[in-house]
């Protein structure tokens, strides 16, 4: 059992939900992303995903698309991103799930950037743009280096295809709970409720289920735990957060600290 799976498994005997976590490493500047980390796990954050950087970055939305062209502009490099999570590493041991495109990954190679998030002890990878009929390599070495693949899955996503990404998948399913790219939304779809039902038969007892895209308040995510995932992750509503407070750090941290308390709170019970 991977380190992510131990945290999910831990969660579900308290029948707490998973809160992760998600900023984009280096926004606004690479040395503020270990003090937003802190600020998140000391929030209440069971998983942390941190974003590298991408000029183009087509699954998400115009909040998380700006986040990226800050880091790019303040210099963040994947390297990076892989310095920044070790130093995190060495303070917190909760998950770290690395997101990025595939590029970054081509460009320094399989084994060498594999090899660099085993060293740093990362414990995932999402690769949103990487076809699951193409991972074979990926997953191979992946699992080589004892790093959980993380497999998404769309609304659109064919039964027999959602078969194929759960058995590929591990740490857990990464679900996109609607069409459209990332970002926060104002009230959650009664079609997310009825896409949870739909999956959970399929991946209960086989790997977790958490839920992204469009979560932003506190009662989103404790209606998607109750509905039956045992993950919600939030991203935006956070780099939301980072974005208008760049010029105060204090308030930044204290704002995501404090929000990332109110989901936790919210999930506390999944029944």
């Amino acid at each position: 059992m991977s380190k992510i799976e131990k945290v999910f498994a831990t969660l579900k005997a308290k029948k707490e939900g998973a809160l992760i976590g998600y900023v984009t490493v280096g926004d606004p500047k690479p040395e503020i992303t270990p003090l937003i980390a802190d600020a998140l796990i000391e929030g209440g954050v069971d998983i942390l995903e941190l974003g590298i950087p991408f000029s183009d970055p087509i699954a998400d939305g115009p909040t998380i698309q700006a986040a990226s062209l800050r880091a790019i502009k303040s210099g963040t490099t994947p390297k990076q991103v892989l310095k920044i999570a070790s130093e995190i590493r060495k303070k917190h041991e909760t998950p770290i799930v690395i997101l990025t495109y595939y590029n970054p990954i081509f460009k320094m190679g399989l084994k060498n950037f594999f090899s660099l998030l085993n060293k740093n002890e990362i414990d995932g990878v999402v690769v949103p743009d990487l076809p699951i009929e193409e991972s074979y390599h990926y997953r191979e070495t992946a699992k080589n280096y004892c790093v959980d693949t993380i497999f998404l899955a769309t609304p659109s996503t064919s039964e027999q295809r959602l078969l194929k990404i759960i058995q590929y998948s591990s740490g857990f399913l990464y679900l996109v709970s609607q069409f459209g790219v990332t970002g926060t939304r104002e009230t959650l779809q009664d079609s997310t409720v009825r896409l949870i039902k739909k999956i959970l038969p399929k991946t209960t007892g086989y790997i977790p289920l958490a839920v992204g895209f469009g979560i932003s308040k506190p009662e989103h995510a404790k209606l998607i735990i109750q509905s039956g995932s045992e993950g919600v992750i939030v991203g935006s509503a956070f780099v939301k957060i980072v974005e208008k407070h760049q010029e105060d750090m204090d308030m930044m941290l204290d704002n995501i600290r404090e929000f990332a308390f109110e989901l936790k709170d919210a999930i506390k019970t999944r029944s």
